[in-house]
């Protein structure tokens, strides 16, 4: 008997308990007070939640009509555009205000129950028109892109970003110093010019090109490198700058083996050496 009464206490503080919510729901489940706009509705929490789902989407609408947003008050007022923006909320593929929204100043106070937004929200339309909302970034590489982010960014974050090069025209894919600050170290510091002569552009390293495999810049030729390269072009090269020679010495002095090509010295003479060390 005794078991029984206490469970009967206990079932009889459940009635009161689930009787007062019903009543007093603003004081037993409230997640806070809620935001200016709807003070007015705080003894009157079932005017956006229905029992047993909480905030119901249909019943906002019933105030804020989605294609009067930002246009009319829920007064039925104008609004003052402060945007030449399109309008958003017509944009959503589906009324669902619970998504973005919560009236609730105790909800918005905590990180991990405030609602987040999601891009997947919005119909296709809008997601190839990122600068409808967003403003572009002010780096160089953003000034003169114009078209879809999503081709380089993703919706939900921002970074990382994918960027293909193979975008960009032939005009800026060698003008890479553009977006990208050249390297500090000394080989660098003395290059002004194209990357794409050593570099590639999918991947900066490793790059292609290994100035001791042609010639080591070893004695007498460890110079900087517009001695032997002139005008920026490092696909070209002259070792008439320093040396005491004239095309037409070298011309009648190779004749004798046969040797017409007379720019490309390091072909045979691989190093510092007056004698020739072979070909290719």
């Amino acid at each position: 008997m005794k078991l029984r009464g206490s469970l009967l206490v206990i079932a009889a503080n459940l009635c009161a308990l689930v009787a007062l919510a019903f009543v007093y729901p603003h004081l037993m489940v409230s997640a806070g007070p809620l935001v200016r706009g709807h003070e007015k509705l705080t003894t009157d929490c079932f005017a956006c939640h229905v029992v047993g789902r909480g905030a119901e989407p249909s019943l906002c609408i019933h105030c804020h009509q989605v294609d009067r947003i930002g246009v009319l008050t829920t007064a039925g007022s104008p609004v003052i555009q402060r945007s030449s923006r399109p309008l958003f909320h017509s944009q959503l593929v589906a009324p669902d205000c619970m998504k973005c929204h919560t009236d609730h100043l105790g909800l918005q106070g905590d990180a991990k129950l405030r609602p987040r937004f999601s891009h997947e929200m919005l119909r296709p339309i809008a997601l190839e028109r990122c600068e409808s909302c967003h403003a572009a970034p002010p780096s160089a590489i953003h000034v003169d892109r114009r078209g879809n982010c999503g081709q380089c960014h993703g919706f939900n974050v921002w970074k990382p970003a994918v960027f293909d090069h193979a975008r960009l025209s032939d005009a800026d894919q060698a003008r890479c110093h553009s977006c990208h600050k050249a390297p500090l170290d000394s080989l660098h510091r003395q290059l002004i010019g194209n990357c794409g002569q050593c570099h590639a552009l999918p991947h900066w390293k490793p790059a292609t090109f290994d100035h001791d495999r042609s010639w080591p810049l070893d004695g007498a030729h460890n110079v900087s490198c517009v001695t032997c390269h002139v005008a920026g072009d490092y696909r070209r090269y002259t070792c008439y700058g320093c040396h005491d020679h004239s095309p037409d010495e070298m011309r009648a002095k190779h004749a004798e083996e046969g040797i017409q090509e007379l720019a490309a010295c390091v072909r045979c003479h691989r190093s510092a050496s007056s004698e020739g060390e072979g070909g290719d």
